[in-house]
């Protein structure tokens, strides 16, 4: 069962990350909640690497705490400004 609650946890941590992320960046992104999720959860990876490489963190404390989750919206925001860059370079290519 822990298994499957945490599962269950990274994916509404990944939903509610990646909702933010976009409501924040300006402009409209054609995602689907999946890929939001996916989105939240990416971003979560790169926000926990980022406080690790920054300030020495770890998740030796546990996950859920109000530092990770700021940081897990900050690493969507990044992986977004990201996917809308690479998104407009495709379109230009093509």
């Amino acid at each position: 069962m822990g298994f499957l609650f945490t599962l269950i946890w990274v994916i509404i941590i990944g939903l509610i990350a990646g909702f933010i992320a976009r409501a924040v960046v300006p402009g409209r992104q054609a995602m689907s909640v999946g890929m939001t999720i996916l989105l939240g959860i990416v971003g979560s990876f790169l926000g926990g690497f980022l406080g690790k490489l920054l300030f020495n963190a770890d998740g030796q404390d546990g996950f859920f705490q109000p530092s990770g989750i700021i940081g897990s919206i900050i690493g969507a925001v990044i992986v977004l400004l990201i996917y809308i860059r690479v998104g407009q370079r495709r379109a230009v290519g093509h």
